[in-house]
């Protein structure tokens, strides 16, 4: 094994994994009828120990399905930028390789920013951090809340962002956060971190298989529920008629349209809503739009409006903030350049009040944003109050460290890194298209085509 010092990142291995989830109906909403969950992945091997825990980085971002292959495509775009470099000088300072690779001219001109080459920086970058925290034998979290405001005021980009934060503001935010985070941290080990339940509310399901999840959902101790809606009122209005009789008055129930809306139908659809006392409705309309974001809040209070699972930099959450348009502020932990722009956006919130109730709904999203919540309560915001992290019950058994959750709450993680490294099994059976399922999966395909064939033949002959 090389020496620390001399420790550097040698291979960046790809991966385009990918769930059938569609054959289910799991994770159908009105914009997304037949999603497929999958991971463009990526692992950063190093030249030390093989069998160390800190060998090797893992991150990912989440895509649908097809376009998975184009964004390993734009992972790889940036393999230039990563190989070689020194793995100490790296997890003593992620943001250096953030600012690289958004700053590289001829990839940022196909954002800027944005977009899948934006997805792809965050994957890397997530990378990163695992490596840091697996390398530092501490969970992300908790790497992240014992760092010293100073390093942590170091790894945020402010360009763009300095008229409403500055690193002085970000600092102070910061320092206020510290206080009394021995005691969170207690607490948060003890009891968790708060969290509410997508499992019901897929557009596909059945009101028998609603009924039951939500049902399930009480008993398990959530005390939020989310319901998709926005393809067909009537729909709408009998599926939140069924929820709200299976969970009473006193659970939550969110709503979510996944951008399917103009503005007018947002106002129009969620007053409709409104006898069910929907907590908030999210995704109303184009993630982009911020005035429209503005004028659906003011026009459907006292329901709240949530957004940011498709925001994609912290620009566009500045201005969401600074237009007043929305209640509740939705990270994603693979959507933007990673850890580092999520910790602008963490403190964004923080400046502006506004709590974060970060979207979880897909392959490994609730294992890597339960860290990021979880650092913000212990050293930023200090409060779990009105903060929920998404759950859904799909996909953790192919994680070597997947979520934890006792009586609707998100158990702090214990073991070194990102929680994002899958198994190896995993990927060999699901890599598309030659993993283990996808090469049996043609083939069944396949023999079913030529029994049609042979069957339309003989129905020929006999005519």
């Amino acid at each position: 094994m090389s020496s620390s010092a001399a420790l550097r990142v040698t291979a960046v291995d790809t991966y385009d994994i990918r769930f059938p989830t569609s054959r289910e109906l799991d994770g159908s909403d009105a914009m997304n009828p037949d999603p497929d969950y999958s991971a463009a992945y990526v692992v950063l091997r190093t030249d030390g120990d093989d069998n160390a825990d800190g060998s090797e980085g893992h991150g990912f971002t989440f895509t649908i399905g097809r376009g998975n292959d184009v964004q390993v495509a734009a992972i790889e775009a940036l393999r230039p930028h990563i190989l070689g470099r020194s793995v100490d000088e790296l997890c003593a300072d992620p943001g250096s390789l953030a600012r690289d690779l958004t700053g590289d001219s001829q990839l940022r001109w196909l954002g800027p920013e944005k977009g899948v080459m934006h997805m792809a920086i965050g994957a890397v970058v997530n990378a990163v951090w695992d490596l840091a925290a697996k390398r530092a034998g501490k969970p992300l979290w908790q790497l992240l809340a014992d760092a010293a405001p100073e390093w942590l005021v170091s790894q945020v980009d402010f360009r763009y962002i300095a008229d409403v934060l500055t690193p002085e503001d970000a600092l102070r935010l910061l320092r206020q956060g510290r206080e009394g985070s021995a005691a969170r941290t207690a607490l948060l080990k003890e009891h968790g971190f708060p969290g509410y339940t997508t499992s019901p509310g897929w557009l596909g399901y059945s009101d028998e298989k609603l009924t039951r999840l939500a049902r399930q959902a009480v008993a398990d101790g959530f005390t939020q529920i989310k319901l998709k809606v926005g393809a067909d009122l009537a729909d709408d209005i009998r599926r939140c008629r069924v929820a709200r009789a299976v969970v009473g008055p006193d659970i939550r129930i969110a709503i979510d349209a996944n951008q399917r809306w103009n503005v007018d139908e947002a106002i129009e659809w969620t007053r409709a809503l409104a006898e069910f006392d929907p907590y908030w409705i999210e995704e109303p309309t184009s993630p982009d739009d911020v005035l429209g974001h503005a004028a659906v809040r003011k026009a459907v209070a006292p329901v709240k409006v949530a957004t940011g699972e498709h925001v994609q930099n912290r620009i566009i959450f500045k201005q969401l903030l600074q237009a007043g348009a929305i209640d509740v502020l939705q990270i994603d932990a693979a959507r933007v350049g990673g850890v580092n722009e999520n910790l602008a956006i963490l403190l964004l919130a923080a400046r502006f009040g506004i709590p974060v109730c970060p979207h979880a709904g897909g392959v490994g999203l609730c294992e890597l944003v339960q860290h990021l919540s979880m650092f913000d309560y212990v050293a930023l915001s200090g409060t779990t109050e009105n903060r929920v992290i998404e759950y859904v019950d799909h996909l953790h058994d192919h994680f070597l460290d997947p979520v934890v959750i006792g009586e609707g709450r998100y158990m702090a993680p214990t073991l070194p890194g990102f929680s994002a490294t899958m198994r190896p099994e995993s990927i060999a059976e699901f890599t598309f298209p030659g993993g283990t399922f996808w090469a049996a999966d043609l083939d069944r395909q396949q023999t079913e085509q030529k029994q049609r064939q042979k069957r339309e033949q003989q129905k020929e002959q006999a005519a």
